[in-house]
């Protein structure tokens, strides 16, 4: 089972699910498909993006733990 924590990779997350994306949307990160995305952390992408990322973390945690 996948477990998302603060240091996972965007596009890793993705690639585990592609489900996950409506998620990340939700949050505020509308661009997935961007460069960043394949080496920016969550953590380091809600920074920039003034996204909670505990809230964004749990909710694509709780995605993966209904699979």
């Amino acid at each position: 089972m996948a477990k998302v924590t603060k240091d996972s990779i965007i596009m890793d997350v993705l690639m585990m699910d592609k489900g996950t994306a409506p998620i990340f949307i939700k949050h505020g990160m509308h661009c997935l498909g961007c460069p960043s995305s394949s080496g920016e952390s969550i953590e380091d992408a809600c920074a920039v993006h003034g996204i909670n990322a505990e809230n964004l973390i749990n909710e694509l945690n709780a995605f993966f733990d209904a699979r």
